[in-house]
């Protein structure tokens, strides 16, 4: 049975950092590549960033790019997302899934707010 749970959420000001990890199971993680992606209030799912199976290749969404950081550990299966210089726009549910699927976990709250 696929497994993923995300964590490492959390309320913080603008301009903070957090950083989410994903815990994978039941699949061959370091055969896939991955994704984080996030749900605003009241939005649809929005493309965050992935990266390739074996983690050389990374690409962020424009509203990200330069903020994030995503990143893997085949050897824990353990997806990564560096979070810094947070802005309110940033408040969403975040998962983690295979690029080419849907999420399936729970996901973790990130609310960025003064």
């Amino acid at each position: 049975e696929v497994q993923l749970v995300e964590s490492g959420g959390g309320s913080v000001q603008p301009g903070g950092s957090l950083r989410l990890s994903c815990a994978a199971s039941g699949f061959t993680f370091s055969n896939y590549a991955m994704k984080w992606v996030r749900q605003a209030p009241g939005k649809g799912l929005e493309w965050v960033s992935s990266i390739t199976s074996g983690g050389r290749l990374t690409s962020y969404a424009a509203s990200v790019k330069g903020r994030f950081t995503i990143s893997r550990d085949n050897t824990k299966n353990t997806l990564n997302l560096q979070m810094n210089s947070l802005k309110p726009d940033d408040t969403a549910v975040y998962y983690c899934a295979p690029r080419d699927n849907n999420p399936t976990g729970q996901g973790t709250q990130v609310t960025v707010s003064s």
